[in-house]
């Protein structure tokens, strides 16, 4: 979630998107800026950053140095949530899914006129978290952009945006940041280049995250499931004792770390490792967390407890010991999806 309501003047993108908003800029002084753009990229990478900036940029009167002026009218409503031209979109409190109504005001905002300048911008974010009814009711304004109007979708996971919606933006994947660029910036918040590191390393170089370590004081519990599910597959600790570390997580962070977890172990294996069995079971255990990860994302409310408990048991005993079970969708019951 993204607090709209006390914006600094400027908003710029972070460093290691330096590239990417370049580009951005100039598509914009050309004229060839999309109107529908998805920005596809890793977790905790800062897209919203981006498409924050953008946005800011698009509304502002007076653009300065490839950056919103931040001393326009413009700059002044939109940096204290109240730009009339300007909508954000994201799940609202205590939901994890931007749902239909909220795109039909998406629909009906499109087809009005800009009412202090020369555009409007909308951003989806997370745009992955919308269930099919609500992107299908998306369609006709990315089929027939009003003019001056600007879609920007953020999207954590592509493969969970449906073929129509990607077919009609222009997609900018961002790339996992780079840690020279990573490092200075995450200094401002620790104060310290070795805490820096760090923490960098343990947030597998997700820097905002990194940063939401440091704030929360965390980094030794996410630390301890960070390898939870290697421990569990090397008999180093049970089954209760693996889910127990996630007493404190939500759904979707358990699924998440869990498949960073399972991502790093399969990343760890050689060329011949990866052409075993066990290699080919990781694999499909890694695409059921990703279906799991979208069905939570699209509102599923399934029972924490006995997923982590159902989907460890599962790592347990195909990784660990071999054998093989049944899919981990159907061991976990439809009533809880």
């Amino acid at each position: 979630m993204i607090d709209l309501n006390d914006l600094p003047a400027v908003t710029a993108p972070l460093p290691w998107q330096a590239h990417e908003w370049g580009n951005l800029n100039d598509q914009l002084k050309d004229g060839q800026l999309p109107h529908a753009l998805l920005l596809d990229g890793g977790q905790y990478s800062g897209k919203s950053q981006l498409a924050l900036s953008l946005s800011r940029l698009l509304l502002c009167a007076h653009a300065e140095g490839g950056l919103n002026c931040g001393q326009c009218h413009a700059c002044e409503l939109s940096a204290g949530g109240s730009h009339g031209d300007f909508r954000w979109v994201q799940p609202e409190e205590k939901s994890r899914v931007i749902k239909i109504d909220q795109i039909r005001e998406v629909v009906r905002f499109s087809n009005m006129t800009a009412g202090f300048g020369l555009r409007k911008v909308i951003v989806l974010a997370p745009a992955d978290s919308m269930n099919v009814n609500a992107f299908n009711a998306l369609l006709k304004p990315l089929e027939e952009p009003a003019s001056g109007t600007y879609i920007i979708l953020v999207c954590h996971r592509m493969d969970s945006v449906p073929a129509t919606i990607r077919s009609r933006c222009q997609i900018l994947r961002l790339p996992v940041p780079n840690v020279e660029d990573c490092l200075p910036w995450l200094d401002k918040t620790t104060g310290n280049r070795q805490e820096s590191e760090k923490l960098l390393s343990l947030a597998e170089g997700r820097p905002l995250l990194a940063q939401q370590l440091f704030y929360s004081g965390g980094a030794e519990v996410f630390a301890a499931r960070n390898f939870g599910l290697q421990a569990l597959l090397a008999g180093k600790i049970t089954v209760p004792q693996a889910v127990a570390l996630w007493a404190d997580a939500d759904t979707a962070a358990f699924l998440d770390e869990i498949a960073v977890d399972l991502q790093r172990l399969l990343g760890s294996l050689s060329i011949e490792q990866l052409r075993s069995k066990q290699a080919r079971v990781a694999f499909g255990l890694s695409d059921e967390v990703a279906q799991l990860q979208r069905a939570v994302s699209a509102g599923a409310n399934p029972n924490k407890q006995l997923l982590a408990d159902a989907l460890l048991s599962k790592f347990s005993r195909e990784l660990g010991a071999g054998s093989l079970g049944d899919n981990i969708l159907a061991e976990i019951g439809d009533d809880v999806l």
